[in-house]
């Protein structure tokens, strides 16, 4: 029985580094239709965000099912409830490559974000394919130490966010009010993702060390 526990537990761990390369993979092919105006690119995201929920659903049946035979306890619950937790929070950062590419189909053909906006989101977009590749690594080898770097990767995003509303609020900003929110709302949905992928993070540092971590 403790065997068959551990190779459900197995299978649970892959689903979860598969939905972190799938939403790495989705904000990337996001940022590319929103910065080049790539039709095709945008309309993948949006029709593979099913895989994303998909791979959602099947962790919490898989979790549901092993809490009802194996009636877990101590550190094996904890190890359920963490699934559940950092499932949720990388579907999360799904919808928000989603909300991305949508906005990036709702300006086509022109590109959503102008050129004085292009080297912030370039920045942004790096910095989230950083952190979802660091959560699948983390995910993949419960590195905890990993895990609480993501921390500093955020603040990288926060800075950038920052620089965002400087040129947005500039007296010279050369565009309306409509360029401006689209702007301030991209820039969230990058830094939701930052956010959520910080949560994954503190997720598995509580799993392996049992202890809340620390934050910078």
């Amino acid at each position: 029985m403790r065997e068959e526990f551990r190779a459900d537990l197995q299978i649970v761990s892959q689903l979860l580094v598969d939905m972190a390369e799938a939403v790495r993979t989705a904000m990337g092919e996001a940022t590319k239709g929103l910065l080049h105006a790539d039709r095709a690119a945008a309309e993948d995201v949006i029709a593979r965000d099913a895989e994303v929920d998909s791979l959602y659903q099947q962790v919490e049946e898989r979790v549901t099912d092993l809490m009802a035979r194996q009636a877990p306890v101590a550190s094996d619950l904890r190890v359920l409830i963490t699934a559940l937790q950092v499932a949720a929070d990388l579907e999360r950062m799904g919808d928000l490559a989603d909300h991305v590419a949508k906005t990036a189909l709702r300006r086509h053909p022109s590109p959503a974000v102008p050129a004085e906006l292009r080297s912030v989101f370039t920045a942004k977009a790096e910095v989230a394919d950083k952190m979802a590749a660091k959560i699948a690594q983390v995910l993949s080898k419960l590195d905890p130490v990993g895990a609480a770097e993501l921390e500093r990767d955020d603040d990288v995003m926060d800075d950038l966010h920052v620089d965002l509303f400087k040129v947005m609020l500039s007296p010279d900003w050369p565009y309306g009010a409509e360029t401006a929110i689209d702007g301030a709302l991209l820039g969230r949905f990058y830094e939701r993702f930052a956010d959520h992928a910080v949560n994954a993070g503190h997720h598995v540092v509580y799993l392996v060390t049992g202890e809340q971590p620390q934050s910078y």
